[in-house]
């Protein structure tokens, strides 16, 4: 990663996959651009992609591609290192929620959620890893959640997911610590995205919400990419291992 006199980050050229081009990923996908960074971008969506790929600060590729399917991380960490010559940033904001009770999963719908929300990671942070620890530098960082904390009725298989996101990042920072790769999350409260626009549309749903957050407001995408930013830079180099919570608060009630 360079480090210009005037880009105090060090990210001006460096070389950033982000898998989610939607709310999270679509926000810190043109936030690294945004100084400088060269990003793909990739999802299975190829609407979303197309959305991020029009406007200010596009990510220079995007890519298709199912994540969820065996293999899908190596390729894509490939084809990313093919298309803009390495990577020092891996930024993973890929998930889904199905906010019900426990006894109403069946076992196929909790695997489904567990494979979108923690397999896509592992296979791609992997990969990622991989190549990461064979240079010697580079910063991996993914979207978990307060619910991988906090016991949230009727997000069973989703908080799972989160604490899984969580333990897998703090072993995967332990291993990889020696080889100059740092290893965190972005663990944000209640964010305004597409994954819960349905679920605050509902009566009450979001004064409750709001309710329980000290800061007394939900937070925005763009909130998380300054903290997305700075775990990527040359100034968090000796920070790994961390769940960064972004939550206005909610975590301390």
């Amino acid at each position: 990663m360079s480090a210009s006199s005037g880009d105090w980050l060090g990210l001006d050229g460096a070389r950033v996959l982000v898998a989610g081009a939607g709310g999270l990923g679509g926000a810190v996908a043109r936030a690294f651009a945004g100084v400088g960074a060269r990003v793909v971008v990739v999802d299975r969506d190829a609407v979303a992609l197309a959305a991020i790929a029009s406007g200010e600060n596009a990510p220079e590729v995007t890519l298709t591609a199912d994540l969820t399917a065996r293999g899908a991380g190596v390729q894509v960490v490939a084809d990313t290192v093919a298309a803009i010559g390495g990577l020092d940033v891996l930024f993973h904001a890929v998930g889904i929620n199905d906010r019900r009770p426990i006894l109403d999963f069946t076992e196929d719908e909790w695997e489904n959620i567990l494979r979108i929300n923690l397999s896509t990671l592992f296979g791609l942070a992997q990969a990622a890893g991989r190549h990461m620890t064979a240079q010697g530098s580079g910063r991996i960082l993914a979207i978990s959640s307060v619910s991988g904390l906090l016991a949230h009725h009727s997000h069973g298989p989703y908080a799972a997911s989160k604490g899984g996101i969580n333990q897998l990042l703090r072993v995967m920072a332990h291993e990889w610590a020696p080889f100059g790769v740092t290893v965190n999350a972005l663990a944000p409260g209640y964010i305004e995205t597409p994954l819960t626009s349905g679920h605050l549309a509902k009566p009450g749903k979001r004064e409750g919400l709001v309710n329980l957050v000290p800061a007394g407001r939900l937070g925005t995408p763009e909130e998380l990419t300054g903290p997305a930013l700075f775990l990527a830079s040359k100034h968090a180099g000796f920070i790994t291992g961390h769940i960064q919570y972004v939550d206005g608060g909610r975590t301390l009630v």
